[in-house]
């Protein structure tokens, strides 16, 4: 149960830190919002405290911080491409495919205690 509840606070975590890494957007360019300021800080600090309670909870620091910035780095790529306009190429789909699909492989070839 404990491994589970590792998961589900490194799930909080790659969710405030996708959502303080968006909000970033607002507090550059010309006219930077303050309000945003506040949400990138809080969910940064927000992040790394759930992602310290998923290691207290046993997920391995290697697998969590792996799962942690690819599961990032896809959800902020979509984001920035549906909500900011931005690009998306095949080239850079395929690039976090393979992301993904190495913190795959990284998950299957880890030691897993025994049940």
């Amino acid at each position: 149960m404990s491994s589970v509840l590792g998961y589900l606070f490194l799930a909080v975590a790659i969710a405030t830190e996708v959502v303080a890494t968006t909000f970033l957007k607002f507090t550059s360019g010309d006219n930077p919002k303050w309000w945003a300021f506040v949400i990138v800080v809080v969910g940064y600090v927000a992040s790394f405290f759930a992602l310290s309670l998923a290691l207290g909870r046993g997920v391995p620091l290697g697998i969590a911080y792996a799962i942690w910035s690819a599961v990032g780095v896809a959800a902020i790529a979509i984001i920035s491409w549906v909500f900011f306009k931005e690009s998306l190429t095949w080239v850079q789909i395929a690039g976090l495919v393979l992301v993904i699909g190495g913190v795959g492989l990284l998950e299957l070839g880890a030691k897993h205690p025994a049940a």
